[in-house]
């Protein structure tokens, strides 16, 4: 019977305090017992679950779920924010992603960028100043087929800007028809210097994309529908620096990987800080193929992907 007295002690000390705005002395007062069992019951009240503590900031952190990460797959950090249900998840995580960025130390000389929708909502939320002197280079192609797809070059131009830096453009676009093409371009002398310096870059910084109609490449103009549907059926789940690949991380299509344009996988897996960002459930499929096989060592996501990257197999 006391246990079930000290948990209902524990309830009006907890209604006392956070909803009526009551001191511990106060509640002491009130309800006969001492300050100090007024905060021993609240800390009960904690524990038991009885109160639940739910920061609601926008820019709030999921603290938790951040450490089960990089315990579980070895990440050097990850960011998990929380999503309101009346927000866009995309929004909330690139906040986060361009926090992050910002607040990076040490500030990275060489800064490797993918592109896609995400990517260029990490770049309209940097604040002025993020870095001083940064070298901003693409690390694969984007030279858009499509007048209304933002393009590459403007995503990696307004980081390098609003780090007070200098881009480096990679000319070409990311999926070439010929691997005979492909392999003329890149020994070409400048998209060669470019790619060096894109496989020797401080940090990186990518998203992923999905693999049906939705696709970036799709709205590109670099793949038809038709096309990305033959690569789901063999198993692709989604792409990384346009390379298509599936659950295990293998690439999909080595005919269209040949074509492709930009640093491969391996880069990202060798780097010390390969920063992916990703926010969605549509993109909880690329997503475990991204984190399980080694392919970044920092994840920015929402909460939602987080649980699902965490729930056993």
């Amino acid at each position: 019977m006391a246990v079930v007295d000290d948990e209902l002690l524990a309830v009006r000390v907890a209604e006392l305090y956070y909803e009526e705005n009551k001191t511990q002395d106060e509640i002491g007062a009130l309800l006969g017992i001492s300050r100090w069992k007024a905060g021993r019951l609240l800390t009960q009240a904690r524990e038991r679950g009885i109160v639940r503590i739910e920061i609601v900031h926008p820019r709030a952190r999921r603290l938790g779920l951040e450490r089960e990460l990089t315990q579980r797959f070895g990440l050097t950090a990850a960011v998990v924010v929380p999503v309101p249900d009346d927000s866009d998840s995309r929004g909330v995580v690139t906040q986060a992603a361009a926090d992050f960025l910002a607040a990076l130390r040490p500030v990275p000389k060489t800064l490797g960028v993918s592109w896609g929708r995400t990517l260029n909502d990490v770049a309209e939320k940097l604040p002025d100043g993020w870095a001083t002197g940064v070298t901003v280079v693409q690390i694969n192609g984007g030279v858009s087929l499509n007048r209304r797809a933002s393009t590459a070059a403007t995503l990696a131009a307004t980081i390098a800007d609003r780090g007070r830096g200098e881009v480096m453009l990679l000319p070409s676009p990311a999926i070439l028809e010929r691997r005979e093409t492909k392999e003329a371009v890149v020994s070409d002398r400048t998209i060669a210097g470019v790619l060096a310096l894109a496989g020797s870059a401080d940090v990186y910084l990518f998203s992923a994309g999905v693999g049906d109609e939705h696709s970036a490449l799709v709205e590109s103009g670099y793949l038809r529908a038709e096309d990305v549907a033959e690569l789901a059926r063999k198993g692709a789940i989604g792409d990384v620096l346009g390379r298509y690949i599936d659950a295990n991380g293998n690439i999909v299509d080595p005919a269209l990987n040949a074509r492709t344009v930009g640093v491969e996988l391996d880069t990202l897996r060798a780097a010390d800080t390969a920063v992916f960002v990703v926010a969605g459930d549509d993109k909880h499929d690329i997503a475990r193929a991204v984190v399980t096989n080694g392919l970044c060592s920092i994840l920015i996501t929402d909460e939602g992907t987080a649980r699902d990257l965490l729930e056993d197999e």
